[in-house]
């Protein structure tokens, strides 16, 4: 059966202008990180698309090593991709990643020309795509010089196989650098993906004022904290959690600390009052910062994604709100 969205889809969310670029993107984007793998069913997969897509939510972000296994979600979006959402594709934002361990050997991981391009064209071909919108370098390489990594990016514009490029997991220093090189290369550089939330603010401490100051725009990646900013936690830790299985490396029972347990329950008291679950109000406040121009979800279900949805139903906080979200935190 073919898919028909909803002609209601482009009233249900507003869409920030991505830095000084020509792009727009909804304030909540849908990331495929996890439960898009090969052990997660196709068919909840299709679901969660479409109702994204639905309510509004146009730009799907990915990475080549995004599953497991790596290449699984890539594959599974496409096909998803091919079968309901071909007449759909100039009205998406589709974005990927290369800089993380993708195959064995020398070249299949970091930052070098030769890996990145390799990695791009796999991607494309598991995506059935011509080209993507945003194309990421997911980490800085040490070891190799910055100005190849930025070349690469570059190369893959002039090559037709991006049409804008970021980067992830820069820090501030690393983003100017990028900043200049990409600048003098004519590279259309639009996007900054980093991690960000209430419980993680390291963007503040300059990597914002360097992003506002040359026009990029900053999605925030896991702005609810690995789940730690939703209400599972409000009285301690779950047994089938995800902080409660040893083999989770991103959030475990050692991160879930007295001290962060008792400033959850005191924002949930905030958002209560705001009329929002703490995972909407968590949502919205990222969207506070004001190079952060949309916050990039993750769902299992259907129903997640119509949540946090809801949260942009009250996206204003009063200054007394601030204050004392900023106590807590601090």
């Amino acid at each position: 059966m073919t898919f028909i969205a909803s002609p209601k889809r482009y009233h249900e969310i507003p869409y920030n202008r991505c830095g000084n670029s020509g792009i727009k993107l909804p304030a909540i984007s849908f990331g495929l990180w996890n439960n898009f793998g090969g052990e997660d069913t196709l068919e909840n997969q299709r679901r969660m698309l479409m109702k994204a897509f639905d309510l509004g939510i146009t730009h799907f972000d990915l990475a080549n090593n995004y599953g497991p296994p790596p290449g699984a979600a890539e594959k599974n979006f496409g096909r998803i991709l091919k079968e309901d959402f071909s007449s759909y594709r100039d009205e998406m934002i589709i974005s990927t990643k290369a800089g993380f361990r993708m195959w064995d050997g020398p070249y299949g991981d970091w930052g070098s020309r030769k890996y990145l391009i390799s990695s791009l064209d796999q991607s494309l071909q598991r995506m059935n795509l011509d080209y993507v919108d945003i194309f990421y370098h997911h980490r800085p390489d040490p070891e190799t010089p910055l100005e190849e990594t930025m070349a690469a990016l570059d190369q893959t514009v002039r090559q037709g196989k991006a049409l804008y490029v970021g980067i992830s997991n820069y820090n501030a220093e690393q983003t100017k650098q990028a900043i200049d090189i990409l600048k003098a290369q004519g590279t259309p550089f639009i996007i900054h993906q980093a991690a960000y939330s209430m419980l993680d603010r390291t963007i503040e401490n300059g990597l914002t004022d360097v992003l506002d100051e040359h026009g990029i725009g900053c999605i925030a990646y896991v702005p609810l904290a690995q789940g730690l900013l939703t209400d599972k936690y409000l009285s301690g830790i779950p047994k089938d959690s995800r902080a409660a299985k040893e083999f989770i490396p991103f959030l475990n029972e050692r991160d879930v600390s007295s001290d962060k347990l008792q400033k959850i329950k005191a924002l949930n008291t905030i958002a209560r009052d705001r009329g929002q679950t703490l995972a909407q109000m968590a949502l919205v406040w990222v969207l506070q910062e004001k190079s952060v121009v949309s916050a990039l979800i993750g769902a299992s279900r259907v129903s997640q994604i119509e949540e946090n949805i809801k949260a942009l139903n009250n996206t204003t906080f009063t200054q007394e709100e601030l204050d004392a979200i900023n106590e807590i935190l601090n």
